[in-house]
């Protein structure tokens, strides 16, 4: 498998729109029925990334976003709000971080070349969201070339309401590093890869890392799970 990486999703780079400060959301029953869980991760309410709740008080999301990419230095975790639900002006839930835990073999690198396939990190939120507000994502580490799955996400054109990709291909698996048709935006880092199948609870089977090109088609990669997460929500929670 060979790969050129064109970019990286580097969400810490992309500002916050218009109206989305901290004191302008407001928690409110509906949203996105079944995908509660995707949530935007404002970063200082200067930047953002997507995450995922898959326990509770956790959110899983990628391990560059925890990274001035100005300066490489690591984000103060109590900096970051996960927004459950973001959907307009108004969320599910709202919860500040005060934990992150980053995948031990994950390097930060600058923009460009970043280090893929272990671009995962845990983030443990202030308080508990109650499973009668948001239902946590399952996690499921079987992906494999030529499984079809989705990605939500919130992104640059989309930054306070995501967007669900559906039909996404597996092109290639190497070890954790997966490679997938789906094409992502700046803002995309961190969001889940999604199994959806009717009548089944949706399964979180990777995490979006980068955009990329394989040869002249344009791709995006993700983090596979593997026992590793394991370590890593122990370490968080």
């Amino acid at each position: 498998m060979r790969l050129t990486i064109a970019a990286i999703a580097a969400c810490l780079s992309l500002g916050m729109p218009n109206g989305a400060a901290a004191g302008e959301l407001q928690p409110r029953a509906e949203s996105i029925r079944g995908l509660e869980a995707v949530g935007r991760l404002s970063i200082a309410n200067q930047s953002m990334c997507t995450g995922a709740l898959v326990a509770p008080n956790l959110v899983l999301t990628a391990a560059h976003c925890l990274f001035d990419p100005r300066t490489g230095a690591r984000v103060d975790p109590q900096s970051i709000r996960f927004e459950a639900g973001l959907s307009g002006r108004r969320a599910v839930a709202l919860r500040q971080v005060v934990k992150a835990v980053i995948h031990p073999q994950y390097r930060y690198r600058p923009s460009g070349v970043h280090q893929i396939g272990s671009d995962l990190a845990v983030l443990r939120l202030d308080k508990p969201i109650s499973r009668n507000q948001v239902a946590p994502l399952a996690m499921d580490g079987g992906a494999e070339r030529g499984d079809s799955l989705d990605v939500m996400s919130y992104t640059q054109a989309n930054a306070t309401r995501p967007r669900l990709k559906r039909s996404c291909s597996v092109l290639a698996r190497k070890s954790r590093t997966l490679v997938m048709s789906c094409l992502v935006d700046f803002g995309a880092s961190g969001s889940p890869v999604l199994e959806l199948r009717p009548g089944q609870a949706p399964r979180l089977v990777s995490v979006i890392s980068a955009k990329a090109a394989m040869g002249s088609r344009r791709v995006s990669i993700g983090t596979a799970l593997d026992e590793t997460l394991s370590d890593l929500i122990r370490s968080a929670g």
